[in-house]
């Protein structure tokens, strides 16, 4: 049980001990390798003058380089902030002036041009170094460089209750919301987590969930808990998902609906693919039974199970191997271990079966909001319990079944935002006057985010149009509406807020009628 140990203990431990594999691929990695090259890593960064207590943020794919920026930066005792990959330079630039990150590594190329380029031209003056995995532009440094440093005799001291991580819920980029996470909360939860999925150190998981999102980066401390194998899938598609399942032959997979979804509608969840599974885990948001059912009936060895969870708690609840199928694919099971649930009407624990608030206490759960004291008081009863914002019920057995949320977020695929930051660069846009956001019912993604738009007088405005107004203010595509409907006022309550839950049932309205 790591309770005393950061990651440098683990990796450090494995490396020493064993040969044993750390990453699987066409270039397998040795966690001897990985633990070496995680030194010279730390060496670089310290000659940078990069120290304990600094932030590191990590703007990668998943990648062998995003987990040795994960390692290294732990090893020197400094955080690691993760940024999403779809960020573009409005996220990235509050989110990083938020925490002070002295040190940025992120691609020198994308797909959609520099990521570097875009740091560098931000006002970031915390930011001493911008480090950049390919060839670097003016003013940012190479990765590599630095990944080819000696590594230092004496590193310095780590305790398992220092910071290691950095994570930001699904929050606006005008309140951003830090989660800072010490080692003995996250370390310990996984390697409980793991025992009783039966994770060990014959395992191979493979996440098509990205490490910078908590899930992702879940199976990461699952694998270094047990010195399991990691499978890295740079990026989700149906066809990249399914080429890694028959090259890597991992046996428990991490994914949210959506990903399942995809590869079924394309005909890609055959059961020899999924021959070498233990499990497959889904999470991210509600996953629909009849979809849970449909992965279970392609799987000849394994059984799939369902995972909740939260950037400030990591796992909270999941289905065990063995569990009851009707549990499995209706529920995400029971709390993990050194958690404790509760479903609630202020702080009155409910019955069985009564929805409520779902509340949370444990080991794992998280002190409070960096530099935000007064979204912790919110965030906690006055008795010490976590308030989720979900809404939820739990039956006899301690199964939980979410069945709403109290907070203000879309959910599209897994990927939670607050829309108030897209809502206020669209009230901006000339032709509009009011606007509101709001999620509507997906299919496969389970929500989108649909824009009301209450017009100026004379004017005329298109969804196209909207979407080129949030490219050119560089906000993600991922938080971009799908939907534009134009009301003539947008219904509010006595003081002046928008009643969103009305807007969200007219469109449930809606599409039973068409």
């Amino acid at each position: 049980m790591p309770e005393n140990d950061t990651l440098r203990d683990l990796v450090g431990r494995l490396g020493r001990a064993t040969a044993r594999t750390a990453i699987v691929g066409p270039q397998p990695v040795s966690y001897a390798d990985l633990h070496a090259r995680a030194l010279r890593l730390a060496a670089g960064l310290g000659s940078l003058g990069l120290k304990q207590g600094d932030t590191i943020a990590a703007q990668l794919p998943n990648s062998v380089e995003f987990l040795l920026c994960y390692l290294a930066a732990g090893y020197i005792g400094a955080t690691l902030q993760t940024v999403h990959m779809p960020y573009r330079g409005a996220e990235v630039e509050t989110l990083l002036a938020h925490s002070g990150a002295a040190a940025a590594v992120c691609l020198a190329q994308g797909k959609d041009g520099s990521p570097a380029e875009m740091i560098l031209s931000r006002n970031l003056p915390h930011l001493r170094h911008l480090i950049a995995v390919g060839q670097p532009p003016a003013g940012a440094l190479a990765f590599a460089s630095l990944l080819a440093t000696p590594p230092d005799e004496v590193l310095p001291p780590v305790a398992a209750t220092d910071r290691f991580l950095l994570l930001y819920t699904s929050g606006t980029t005008a309140a951003p919301k830090g989660v800072p996470v010490d080692y003995r909360r996250f370390l310990v939860n996984a390697a409980l987590s793991a025992a009783e999925l039966k994770i060990d150190h014959t395992s191979i998981l493979l996440s098509a969930a990205p490490f910078t999102h908590l899930y992702g980066l879940f199976s990461v401390n699952l694998a270094f808990t047990t010195g399991a194998a990691t499978a890295i899938l740079p990026m989700f598609t149906p066809a990249a998902l399914a080429t890694a399942l028959d090259q890597c032959r991992p046996t428990g997979l991490f994914v949210a609906p959506a990903h399942m979804s995809a590869c079924l509608n394309e005909g890609l969840l055959t059961r020899e693919r999924l021959s070498s599974l233990r499990f497959v885990l889904i999470s991210g948001s509600v996953c629909p039974p009849a979809l849970a059912h449909a992965v279970q009936e392609r799987m000849p060895n394994g059984e799939v199970l369902q995972l909740w969870g939260m950037s400030e708690l990591q796992a909270g609840t999941f289905t065990r191997p063995g569990d009851p199928l009707a549990a499995r694919t209706g529920s995400a099971g029971r709390a993990s271990p050194g958690t404790a649930l509760r479903v609630a009407d202020g702080m009155t624990a409910l019955a069985a079966g009564a929805e409520g608030e779902l509340q949370v206490r444990g080991a794992s759960v998280f002190e409070g909001y960096l530099d935000n004291a007064d979204a912790t008081a919110a965030a906690f009863t006055a008795d010490g319990w976590f308030r989720t914002g979900d809404l939820a019920r739990l039956d006899a057995a301690g199964n939980l079944l979410i069945t709403g949320r109290l907070k203000d977020v879309i959910n599209r695929g897994g990927i939670k935002f607050n829309p108030t930051d897209v809502e206020a660069i669209v009230a901006n846009h000339a032709a509009v006057a009011q606007c509101a956001i709001v999620p509507m019912p997906d299919p496969v993604l389970g929500e989108r985010a649909c824009c009301f738009v209450v017009l100026k007088p004379g004017a005329a405005v298109t969804l196209d149009q909207l979407r080129e107004w949030l490219t050119a203010h560089e906000v993600a595509k991922l938080k971009w509406p799908e939907r534009l409907e134009i009301i003539d006022e947008l219904p509010l309550t006595p003081t002046r807020k928008v009643k969103k839950a009305e807007l969200a049932a007219w469109l449930e309205r809606k599409a039973s009628s068409e």
